[in-house]
């Protein structure tokens, strides 16, 4: 089971941009690899660190996941919406720089991991929002999803890197591939070296010299995907899901955003959801109540046929045990609520005027609710209980 991001970095909700990131970089330096070599416990903690970093240093990603936790990022295929599934060349790749702002290399005694696994390729792409709409059915049950996306996807014809053939890639005369540059200062301390992303080369250590004539030197243009998506069973209206990797690519071999799907609930025609119960109108006649009956109610999937008793007060709620929603990857499921109105006709004919006058005579038509009949405002607090 996933520890709360917070827990992880050690930080409050009400915690800054700057520090969470300050409280990240103090966790991933304490179990880096190359501190705790061989330590497959530390690697771990510093992937899980990278993963609630890329979380809540985002105001969107932070923002879903302070409303619906872990199951904010759930249904997408692949890794989970996180560093779930990132390996170390990701975590560098994305969070490098965090480490390279105070010499995080010379600091391990010049490893070299940074130049050679977390130089940054490209430009990583922007992420995408779609909205998806659900009938009551497939929230019930999960759906398998298929969507055209319209986005920027990889030049088939450089393959992404933004070059006319290998010929126009150089290495970046300023830094020397590495995408980085060191810089020495004599201080009141002593020598203290810093590393910073090349100016020339934006980090990627390489320069263009002649651009592909389809992209532009992009390594990307304007196109289209279909992206297949399971959606879980018992999402919400407003609820967002992720799948990473399928946002707009990015620049000359960046890394994708990730495409953020919005759930949108379809009306239905008859019922109505509340939470994780489903409530529905029952209009029955006044001869029904009185003698009872057996009504066929429409429910998420199908009908159900059930029983009025005789005698049955107007308001009355009946419970279908089951037939609600489930919880987003939980066990609890909620009901279905029928309601029951006893319907007044708006006109009656003469013979049925002259019926309805010798019932009013009659006693036993005279309202006597009973002490234990519960009342208007019991009913609608049990049925949201």
């Amino acid at each position: 089971m996933k520890r709360d991001y917070y827990e992880v970095l050690g930080v409050t909700k009400t915690a800054t941009v700057e520090e969470i990131k300050k409280s990240y970089r103090k966790v991933a330096m304490q179990h880096h690899p190359d501190r705790n070599p061989g330590d497959k416990s530390a690697e771990e903690k510093f992937k899980e660190a990278a993963e609630a970093y890329e979380v809540l240093s985002d105001a969107d990603k932070k923002s879903q996941y302070d409303r619906f936790g872990h199951n904010a990022f759930a249904g997408g295929r692949g890794r989970s919406y996180g560093g779930g599934g990132m390996n170390m060349d990701d975590i560098f790749s994305q969070f490098g720089d965090i480490f390279g702002e105070e010499g995080f290399g010379s600091f391990f005694g010049g490893s070299g991991r940074r130049s050679s696994s977390s130089r940054g390729t490209g430009t990583r792409g922007s992420n995408l929002r779609v909205k998806m709409k659900l009938n009551y059915e497939e929230i019930a049950k999960g759906a398998s999803k298929t969507i055209k996306v319209k986005k920027y996807v990889r030049c088939s014809t450089c393959t992404g890197s933004g070059a006319k053939d290998k010929k126009s890639v150089q290495t970046c005369g300023t830094c020397g591939g590495s995408g980085q540059v060191r810089r020495v200062q004599n201080t009141f301390l002593g020598q203290m070296q810093t590393v910073t992303t090349c100016p020339t080369c934006n980090g990627e250590g390489t320069s263009i010299t002649n651009k592909c004539t389809s992209c532009r030197g992009e390594g990307r243009v304007y196109g289209e995907e279909t992206v297949s998506m399971d959606i879980p069973a018992g999402v919400s209206e407003g609820m967002q899901l992720s799948i990473t990797g399928k946002g707009n690519m990015g620049e000359r071999g960046g890394a994708p955003g990730d495409l953020l799907v919005v759930i949108e609930e379809e009306t239905h025609p008859q019922l109505q959801r509340e939470g994780l119960n489903v409530a529905y109108d029952l209009h029955i006649s006044f001869p029904d109540a009185v003698f009872g009956t057996q009504i066929d109610v429409p429910t998420i999937d199908g009908r159900a046929k059930i029983k009025i008793p005789a005698g049955t007060q107007s308001g009355k709620i009946f419970r279908l045990k089951g037939k609600g929603f489930p919880q987003v990857h939980g066990y609890e499921k909620g009901d279905q609520l029928i309601h029951v109105n006893i319907w007044t006709p708006q006109q009656v004919s003469e013979s049925e005027k002259g019926i309805l006058e010798k019932l009013q005579q009659s006693a036993n038509f005279e309202p006597k609710p009973e002490k234990s009949d519960k009342s208007f405002f019991d009913k609608v607090r049990e049925m949201f209980s």
